[in-house]
Protein backbone atom coordinates (compact mmCIF):
# COMPACT_ATOMS: atom_id res chain seq x y z
CA UNK A 1 0.00 0.00 0.00
CA UNK A 2 1.28 3.72 -0.76
CA UNK A 3 1.87 6.00 1.93
CA UNK A 4 -1.10 7.83 0.83
CA UNK A 5 -3.24 5.28 0.61
CA UNK A 6 -2.35 4.25 3.87
CA UNK A 7 -3.27 8.17 5.13
CA UNK A 8 -6.14 7.68 3.59
CA UNK A 9 -7.40 4.46 4.92
CA UNK A 10 -5.97 5.92 8.61
CA UNK A 11 -8.50 9.12 8.24
CA UNK A 12 -11.50 7.00 7.43
CA UNK A 13 -11.24 4.86 10.26
CA UNK A 14 -10.82 7.73 12.09
CA UNK A 15 -13.68 9.19 11.26
CA UNK A 16 -15.84 6.50 11.38
CA UNK A 17 -15.37 6.33 15.31
CA UNK A 18 -18.06 8.49 16.26
CA UNK A 19 -20.41 7.49 13.67
CA UNK A 20 -20.43 3.75 15.00
CA UNK A 21 -21.08 5.02 18.55
CA UNK A 22 -17.21 4.31 19.56
CA UNK A 23 -16.27 7.59 20.69
CA UNK A 24 -17.42 11.17 22.13
CA UNK A 25 -15.85 13.93 21.79
CA UNK A 26 -11.61 13.16 21.45
CA UNK A 27 -12.23 9.91 23.09
CA UNK A 28 -10.01 7.57 20.85
CA UNK A 29 -7.52 7.16 17.73
CA UNK A 30 -6.81 4.96 15.27
CA UNK A 31 -2.94 4.58 13.82
CA UNK A 32 -1.62 2.50 10.89
CA UNK A 33 1.93 1.48 10.05
CA UNK A 34 4.11 1.39 6.69
CA UNK A 35 6.23 -1.42 7.39
CA UNK A 36 8.49 -0.49 4.58
CA UNK A 37 9.03 2.38 5.70
CA UNK A 38 8.45 2.34 9.91
CA UNK A 39 6.16 5.55 9.38
CA UNK A 40 3.05 5.56 11.23
CA UNK A 41 -0.17 7.82 10.69
CA UNK A 42 -2.10 8.35 14.33
CA UNK A 43 -4.52 11.08 14.87
CA UNK A 44 -3.29 14.02 16.35
CA UNK A 45 -3.60 15.05 19.93
CA UNK A 46 -7.02 16.93 20.63
CA UNK A 47 -8.23 17.27 17.47
CA UNK A 48 -11.95 16.70 16.63
CA UNK A 49 -12.80 13.80 14.66
CA UNK A 50 -15.66 16.09 12.78
CA UNK A 51 -12.75 18.32 10.90
CA UNK A 52 -10.33 15.85 10.22
CA UNK A 53 -8.76 15.13 7.08
CA UNK A 54 -6.07 13.07 6.12
CA UNK A 55 -3.78 16.16 5.39
CA UNK A 56 -4.06 16.57 9.56
CA UNK A 57 -3.00 13.19 10.75
CA UNK A 58 0.66 13.23 12.35
CA UNK A 59 3.41 10.97 11.53
CA UNK A 60 5.92 9.49 13.27
CA UNK A 61 8.50 6.38 13.59
CA UNK A 62 8.47 3.65 15.45
CA UNK A 63 10.60 5.24 17.89
CA UNK A 64 7.88 7.94 18.76
CA UNK A 65 10.50 11.01 16.79
CA UNK A 66 8.21 13.12 14.40
CA UNK A 67 8.26 11.79 10.69
CA UNK A 68 6.57 14.65 9.08
CA UNK A 69 4.73 17.36 9.57
CA UNK A 70 3.93 20.05 12.80
CA UNK A 71 0.93 17.87 14.45
CA UNK A 72 1.30 16.70 17.61
CA UNK A 73 0.36 12.75 18.08
CA UNK A 74 -2.23 11.46 20.27
CA UNK A 75 -0.77 11.01 23.88
CA UNK A 76 -1.34 7.41 23.02
CA UNK A 77 1.02 6.74 21.02
CA UNK A 78 3.89 5.09 22.80
CA UNK A 79 0.86 2.65 23.35
CA UNK A 80 0.15 2.21 19.65
CA UNK A 81 4.28 1.91 19.14
CA UNK A 82 4.81 -0.95 21.48
CA UNK A 83 2.25 -2.88 20.18
CA UNK A 84 3.64 -2.16 16.20
CA UNK A 85 6.91 -3.29 17.60
CA UNK A 86 5.82 -6.68 19.43
CA UNK A 87 3.56 -7.84 16.61
CA UNK A 88 4.60 -7.12 12.96
CA UNK A 89 1.67 -9.02 11.71
CA UNK A 90 -0.19 -5.45 13.01
CA UNK A 91 -0.80 -2.95 10.67
CA UNK A 92 -3.40 -0.95 12.13
CA UNK A 93 -4.25 -0.25 15.77
CA UNK A 94 -7.65 1.28 17.48
CA UNK A 95 -8.72 2.77 20.38
CA UNK A 96 -11.51 3.84 21.61
CA UNK A 97 -13.22 4.50 25.58
CA UNK A 98 -16.62 2.82 23.82
CA UNK A 99 -19.86 2.56 26.53
CA UNK A 100 -19.79 -1.09 26.63
CA UNK A 101 -16.40 -2.21 26.50
CA UNK A 102 -15.02 0.10 29.24
CA UNK A 103 -17.37 -0.55 31.30
CA UNK A 104 -15.92 -4.21 31.33
CA UNK A 105 -12.81 -2.63 31.55
CA UNK A 106 -13.67 -0.45 34.25
CA UNK A 107 -14.74 -3.86 36.29
CA UNK A 108 -11.64 -5.59 35.65
CA UNK A 109 -13.07 -8.48 34.10
CA UNK A 110 -12.46 -10.27 30.89
CA UNK A 111 -15.23 -10.55 28.03
CA UNK A 112 -16.44 -14.57 28.43
CA UNK A 113 -17.17 -16.08 25.13
CA UNK A 114 -20.92 -17.41 25.81
CA UNK A 115 -21.75 -17.44 22.01
CA UNK A 116 -20.80 -17.95 18.11
CA UNK A 117 -21.00 -14.30 17.82
CA UNK A 118 -18.44 -13.26 19.93
CA UNK A 119 -16.57 -17.01 18.38
CA UNK A 120 -16.41 -15.47 14.94
CA UNK A 121 -14.24 -12.47 15.91
CA UNK A 122 -12.17 -13.40 19.05
CA UNK A 123 -10.55 -16.55 19.49
CA UNK A 124 -11.54 -17.33 23.16
CA UNK A 125 -12.44 -14.52 26.56
CA UNK A 126 -11.01 -10.78 25.35
CA UNK A 127 -8.65 -10.63 28.28
CA UNK A 128 -8.09 -7.45 30.60
CA UNK A 129 -4.74 -5.99 31.79
CA UNK A 130 -2.93 -5.70 35.14
CA UNK A 131 -3.64 -2.47 36.63
CA UNK A 132 -0.42 -0.38 34.62
CA UNK A 133 2.00 1.78 36.10
CA UNK A 134 0.97 5.59 36.67
CA UNK A 135 4.04 7.21 36.10
CA UNK A 136 6.07 9.03 33.14
CA UNK A 137 6.13 5.63 31.31
CA UNK A 138 2.40 5.13 31.59
CA UNK A 139 1.56 5.16 28.10
CA UNK A 140 4.21 2.50 27.24
CA UNK A 141 3.09 0.89 30.41
CA UNK A 142 -0.16 0.32 28.47
CA UNK A 143 1.66 -1.12 26.02
CA UNK A 144 3.79 -3.88 27.57
CA UNK A 145 0.29 -4.58 29.66
CA UNK A 146 -1.46 -5.21 26.88
CA UNK A 147 1.45 -7.62 25.48
CA UNK A 148 1.76 -9.21 28.16
CA UNK A 149 -2.55 -9.93 28.82
CA UNK A 150 -2.21 -11.65 25.02
CA UNK A 151 0.64 -13.33 26.06
CA UNK A 152 1.57 -16.51 23.37
CA UNK A 153 -1.78 -15.91 21.60
CA UNK A 154 -1.83 -15.15 18.04
CA UNK A 155 -2.46 -11.03 18.10
CA UNK A 156 -4.09 -11.62 15.26
CA UNK A 157 -6.63 -14.30 16.75
CA UNK A 158 -7.26 -12.16 19.46
CA UNK A 159 -7.18 -8.53 18.05
CA UNK A 160 -8.32 -7.05 21.21
CA UNK A 161 -7.75 -6.57 25.07
CA UNK A 162 -8.82 -4.23 27.36
CA UNK A 163 -6.98 -1.70 29.39
CA UNK A 164 -8.25 -2.29 33.27
CA UNK A 165 -9.37 1.09 34.50
CA UNK A 166 -9.00 2.52 31.15
CA UNK A 167 -10.48 1.02 28.12
CA UNK A 168 -10.26 -0.92 24.81
CA UNK A 169 -7.46 -1.48 22.00
CA UNK A 170 -7.97 -3.52 19.09
CA UNK A 171 -5.85 -4.11 15.62
CA UNK A 172 -5.67 -5.78 12.87
CA UNK A 173 -3.48 -6.20 9.85
CA UNK A 174 -5.05 -3.11 8.47
CA UNK A 175 -6.47 -0.06 9.58
CA UNK A 176 -9.73 -1.41 8.38
CA UNK A 177 -9.69 -4.54 10.43
CA UNK A 178 -9.12 -3.05 13.58
CA UNK A 179 -11.80 -0.65 13.30
CA UNK A 180 -13.74 -3.97 12.72
CA UNK A 181 -12.75 -5.27 15.54
CA UNK A 182 -13.14 -2.32 17.62
CA UNK A 183 -17.02 -2.37 16.47
CA UNK A 184 -17.42 -5.94 17.25
CA UNK A 185 -15.58 -6.15 20.41
CA UNK A 186 -18.58 -3.30 21.67
CA UNK A 187 -21.20 -5.29 20.55
CA UNK A 188 -20.02 -8.13 22.05
CA UNK A 189 -19.01 -6.77 25.82
CA UNK A 190 -23.21 -5.33 25.15
CA UNK A 191 -24.17 -8.53 24.37
CA UNK A 192 -22.62 -10.29 27.46
CA UNK A 193 -23.73 -7.71 29.89
CA UNK A 194 -26.95 -8.47 28.91
CA UNK A 195 -26.52 -12.22 28.97
CA UNK A 196 -25.67 -12.16 32.30
CA UNK A 197 -28.17 -9.64 33.24
CA UNK A 198 -30.85 -12.32 32.18
CA UNK A 199 -29.03 -15.84 33.83
CA UNK A 200 -25.93 -14.56 36.06
CA UNK A 201 -24.65 -18.30 35.63
CA UNK A 202 -24.67 -18.54 32.40
CA UNK A 203 -21.56 -20.61 31.02
CA UNK A 204 -19.03 -19.32 28.05
CA UNK A 205 -19.92 -21.83 25.59
CA UNK A 206 -17.85 -24.91 24.63
CA UNK A 207 -14.39 -24.64 23.38
CA UNK A 208 -15.25 -26.92 20.60
CA UNK A 209 -17.96 -25.11 19.26
CA UNK A 210 -15.83 -21.99 19.94
CA UNK A 211 -12.63 -23.26 17.89
CA UNK A 212 -15.56 -24.41 15.48
CA UNK A 213 -16.76 -20.71 14.64
CA UNK A 214 -13.56 -19.23 14.48
CA UNK A 215 -11.84 -21.41 12.23
CA UNK A 216 -14.97 -21.01 9.90
CA UNK A 217 -13.54 -17.56 9.24
CA UNK A 218 -10.09 -17.49 9.73
CA UNK A 219 -7.26 -19.57 9.16
CA UNK A 220 -5.97 -22.14 6.14
CA UNK A 221 -9.40 -23.93 6.59
CA UNK A 222 -11.77 -21.20 7.17
CA UNK A 223 -14.65 -21.84 4.33
CA UNK A 224 -16.75 -18.87 5.22
CA UNK A 225 -17.51 -16.33 2.25
CA UNK A 226 -17.09 -16.63 -1.11
CA UNK A 227 -14.00 -17.68 -3.05
CA UNK A 228 -12.25 -15.18 -5.39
Amino acid sequence: MKWQELLEEVWRANVELPVRGLVLGTWGNASGIDRATGKIAIKPSGISFGGLSPSDLATVDLDGNQAEGSRKPSTDTPTHLALYKAWPAVGGIVHTHSHYATAWAQSRRPIPCFGTTHADHFHGPVPVTDDCDTGERYEAATGEAIIACIGRQDPLEMPAALVAGHGAFAWGATPTEALENATVLEEVARMALHTLMLNPSAKPISQELLDRHFRRKHGPGAYYGQKD
